[in-house]
């Protein structure tokens, strides 16, 4: 480890490329969405394919984003961060350059490898890096400012797409990281775990990943698909993932170790959050396609109407995290999740007609007040629920779950509505199925409100408390790096 401080201008030049990094897969996270109608129109895809859009880039992602930590973990932090910029930013260039949907959906997954590179390293090279005494500064202003980015991001996202096209979303990540990649190869420390290190769970991984993408495709093709080819892939997807479990039962270096679901609380918070992530991954999945579809809003107008959330979350999440110290996670991650049911079905009044600030702006408001009072909570009631040793781990699978969890709700929420192929061609078709399909979250959402009074406990005093608690990435809790608290196992 390095003593770096952040003062220095090494520090600075640290700071500034780590910012670069975690802000590509970040920014890029949040304003696909807004893109998803001109995408549609422009390449002549059907609502399944808009969904591929999004899940292809989610899938790999979240099935490699614990293999992706491993690595840095061995080979070096910045070797593998510096990769994954690049990875990501050649797999945004195919994106902007696909001449079809067939070819952007293989480049979105592309783009998942390279996130799940790129996103694990940005806060493990901070807290290899700085010295022990700036550490929690550094952490803090990286969470800001990526925070920023992502309140940033929509904005932008709608205003590339209202002005030079689409394509535009994906091709400003080549500049970001022709900056960032020589920056970090220049100016950070490389760092590994010195440890001896077992085998890569590359079978665990791709038994995850496979079983995830197989029960994903089930989904999307129920809808419009071959009942016999949608039912032997949803078995396949089961058999997957039956494989997935008893290969991590054997392996001795497992991606994921039964084990430490020997914690009650462990594995309730994590119930807790398949439910909670699905509903928001649902829920800005779709209120992008219905401020647009439905309300007539342009890219940039609906970009800018989801700040509300980022902004309150960005604001306040430091200060939830610090309430729940006091009072236990079991209020905040009952009352979270009703506040944001409150607010799916406060959406129902997003119309044809709706007005910003009389209909979508109370709604927003209620929705970041739930997420500000359950996710810094959450993230803590994770990390707090197995030793200290295996932080990093209970972090990565929690970041891995929720991702998942976004994964099925946008692959199971139109055929759950009665989305057809081309419902988001037709206002009053979507509309009807927007409102199913809010009605299913909220219910998700208090199911997982439900889970958390009856199961989640406060922790025992002296367990550890995240140094990462502020953050926009309202589509995946904070990602605690392993540096200094065992290798990945």
């Amino acid at each position: 480890m390095s003593d770096v401080r952040l003062a220095s201008p090494q520090g600075k030049w640290i700071l500034l490329t780590t910012v670069l990094g975690s802000s590509m897969a970040m920014v890029d996270s949040t304003v696909v969405n807004v893109a998803l109608p001109r995408i549609g129109r422009d390449l002549d895809a059907d609502l399944a394919a808009l969904q591929w859009t999004v899940n292809a880039y989610m899938l790999t992602l979240a099935g490699l984003i614990l293999l992706g930590g491993s690595l840095g973990d061995r080979y070096g932090r910045r070797k593998i961060f510096v990769l994954g910029v690049v990875w990501f930013a050649a797999a945004s260039l195919l994106c902007g350059l696909a001449p079809n949907v067939g070819v952007l959906v293989a480049a979105r997954a592309l783009q998942g490898i390279g996130g799940a590179l790129l996103t694990p390293g940005s806060l493990a090279l901070i807290q290899a890096s700085f010295h022990p005494d700036d550490r929690a500064k550094a952490v803090g202003l990286w969470s800001g400012f990526g925070g920023i980015g992502a309140a940033v991001g929509p904005f932008l996202g709608g205003w590339l797409v209202d002005g030079p096209g689409w394509r535009w979303v994906f091709f400003i990540n080549v500049p970001m990281a022709l900056i960032c990649a020589p920056i970090a190869v220049r100016h950070v420390p490389e760092s590994a775990d010195g440890r001896k290190h077992g085998r890569f769970d590359v079978l665990g991984a791709a038994l995850g990943a496979v079983a995830l993408a197989l029960v994903t495709y089930a989904l999307i093709e129920a809808g419009d698909g071959s009942l016999v080819v949608v039912v032997l892939t949803a078995v396949a997807g089961v058999v997957a993932g039956v494989a997935f479990v008893h290969v991590e039962k054997r392996s001795p270096d497992p991606m994921m170790p039964p084990d430490i679901f020997g914690s009650r609380q462990f594995t309730a918070v994590n119930l807790v959050t398949l439910c909670v992530y699905a509903a928001f991954g649902g829920f800005f999945f779709l209120t992008a396609l219905q401020l647009q579809v439905v309300a007539g809003y342009s890219a940039l107008q609906a970009g800018t109407a989801l700040l509300p959330t980022t902004v309150l979350m960005l604001l306040f999440s430091a200060r939830s995290g610090e309430l729940a110290q006091r009072i236990g996670p079991r209020i905040p991650l009952t009352v979270g999740p009703l506040l944001c049911a409150a607010a799916m079905l406060m959406m129902l009044r997003v119309g044809q007609d709706a007005s910003y600030l009389a209909d979508v702006v109370p709604a927003l408001l209620v929705m970041g007040t739930g997420m500000v009072t359950l996710v810094a909570p959450l993230t803590a009631t994770v990390l707090a629920s197995v030793d200290t040793a295996r932080a990093g781990l209970a972090s990565g699978i929690n970041n891995a779950a929720a991702r998942a969890a976004g994964l099925i709700a946008i692959a199971a929420l139109p055929l759950l509505a009665g989305m057809g192929p081309e419902a988001y061609r037709s206002a009053p078709a979507f509309d009807h199925a927007f409102d199913r399909a809010m009605l299913w979250c909220a219910g998700v959402l208090v199911v997982g409100s439900v889970l958390a009074f009856a199961t989640v406990r406060r922790p025992a005093p002296d367990c550890r408390r995240p140094e990462c608690l502020t953050h926009g990435w309202v589509t995946a809790p904070p990602l605690e790096p392993r540096v200094g608290k065992g290798p990945l196992e």
